[in-house]
């Protein structure tokens, strides 16, 4: 199977399951946002956001490292697992201690504090899932993420309805996150010994002095980017309390929802492009330039159509609790444009070992965030919130295209007004024809509002031939 092949298989295999399990948490966190309501949902989100912060101390960058080197050379598969492994044990250990002295220095009452340590079980967890994730991933075989994806989705999805059916607490659904974390980690260790290798413990200090050389690049950008994604939810419990936190995640966990399209692309292409760093330099700027056209075509649209149409997202999907989190949609779909604008050159740099770039702009990124968050939220509450993520949205797309273009992987200037302008005419089109059916039932209105905007794309030119001919060239080898 050759790369174009392999591609198409696994963007395929991931895209439906990340569709399906997309869907399934999507019905989680209406269900579950209902039931809690803003104060409970708050609780609830605060904990992922706090733990989450925390989490990213659990891998520091070894995961990606992972999936890089073993893309390059699948026979290193076994040193890096059972190196790994052992690393990761050291880590999680120092993660939960972490966790468990911040949250009781914070105050917080005893409802919120057991919530959290439930959650951060499920965090350490979730680490060990996703060493062995990296192993499928690096060997091209997502269909084994995939099925791990929508076991844990269904499994959560199953259990919050288990949930609300026998009225528990805030702190039965935090278990959930635990209980279904042990159900990954078992399926992915199975897998791991069936098709591919068999952890074993291993301590190789030379290994682990090179390998924690290249992985803190990766982990600290990780560490940037988890706080800077969290921090707002934290920083708004504390300063505006739990109430404040369900309105703005409930905006919030819709655009994460949305975020599946590059984060499913970047899974598959990273290692292709890890490839053809190495292997032919004109292939991976093709692949650079047709990511960022194909992600500005997705996300401008996106953000259009939800800006005018989210009082009747919110309200059917959280109902009249939630309507304050009608302008943090609003509001925040616009940094889900510019993280779909970023996508293909922030995985760029990692591809070509230059992941010191993706650091220092998250870095920077981050500290501007948690500066505007103080500055901002005691004024505009959650708004302020969201107005601050889609500032540093913006500052990060401003700096990743400088970079790249000290680099030499800038974006054709010509090339980009071009294209950029013919989806903000085709988008524009789109919104007008929304605003004049807003009449319409939602479901119907979206799909006639997709495909007017493709339409009208293909016709003005903004979908050419080379684009339509690797349309074909997929759908042809998902068929073979």
């Amino acid at each position: 199977m050759n790369t174009v092949q392999r591609i198409a298989k696994n963007t395929a295999v991931l895209l439906a399951a990340t569709i399906i399990s997309k869907v399934l948490s999507f019905f989680y966190v209406m269900y579950t946002a209902r039931y809690l309501g803003a104060e409970g949902f708050g609780i609830l989100s605060f904990a992922l956001a706090f733990t989450g912060i925390f989490g990213v101390l659990t891998d520091l960058g070894l995961s990606p490292l992972t999936v890089r080197e073993v893309a390059r050379d699948k026979s290193s598969a076994k040193k890096y697992l059972n190196n790994i492994s052992v690393m990761k044990a050291i880590l999680v250990t120092i993660t939960f201690a972490l966790i468990a002295i911040v949250i009781n220095l914070l105050g917080y009452p005893e409802q919120t504090i057991k919530v959290v340590y439930l959650i951060s079980l499920s965090v350490v967890f979730n680490s060990f899932t996703g060493m062995f994730y990296s192993i499928f991933r690096a060997f091209e075989k997502m269909e084994y993420q995939s099925l791990g994806q929508i076991l844990n989705s269904i499994l959560m999805l199953v259990g919050a309805l288990f949930a609300i059916s026998r009225g528990f607490s805030v702190i039965g659904f935090a278990s959930l996150y635990f209980l279904i974390s042990v159900v990954a980690l078992v399926y992915s260790f199975v897998i791991s010994i069936w098709k591919f290798v068999k952890p074993k413990t291993e301590v190789d200090w030379n290994f682990w002095k090179l390998t924690i050389k290249e992985s803190l690049p990766f982990g600290l950008s990780g560490i940037f980017i988890t706080i800077y994604y969290w921090i707002d939810s934290v920083m708004l419990s504390l300063m505006k309390g739990n109430e404040v936190v369900g309105w703005y995640n409930a905006a919030y966990r819709l655009i994460v929802i949305l975020l599946f399209i590059p984060s499913i692309i970047n899974m598959v292409v990273f290692p292709a492009m890890s490839r053809f760093h190495i292997s032919s330099q004109n292939s991976l700027k093709l692949m650079s330039r047709k990511y960022f056209k194909f992600m500005l075509a997705i996300g401008i649209p996106i953000g259009v159509g939800t800006t005018l149409l989210a009082d009747k997202v919110i309200l059917l999907i959280f109902g009249a609790g939630y309507i304050q989190s009608i302008i943090a949609l609003q509001i925040l779909v616009w940094a889900m444009v510019f993280i779909f604008a970023n996508a293909a050159f922030v995985r760029l740099f990692e591809s070509i070992n230059k992941q010191i770039i993706v650091t220092k702009i998250t870095g920077i990124c981050m500290i501007e965030n948690i500066i505007l968050n103080l500055l901002i939220i005691p004024l505009f509450s959650y708004i302020g919130a969201s107005i601050t993520t889609v500032i540093t949205e913006f500052t990060i797309v401003t700096l990743v295209l400088i970079f790249a273009y000290k680099i030499g992987y800038s974006v054709q200037i010509r090339e980009f007004l071009t294209n950029i302008s013919k989806v903000i005419i085709a988008s524009l089109i789109m919104g007008v024809f929304i605003w004049k059916l807003r009449s319409l039932n939602l479901l119907i209105l979206v799909l006639l509002s997709t495909l007017l905007y493709i339409g009208i794309l293909y016709i003005i030119g903004g979908i050419n031939k080379e684009d339509i001919e690797l349309l074909k060239q997929v759908r042809s080898q998902r068929h073979d």
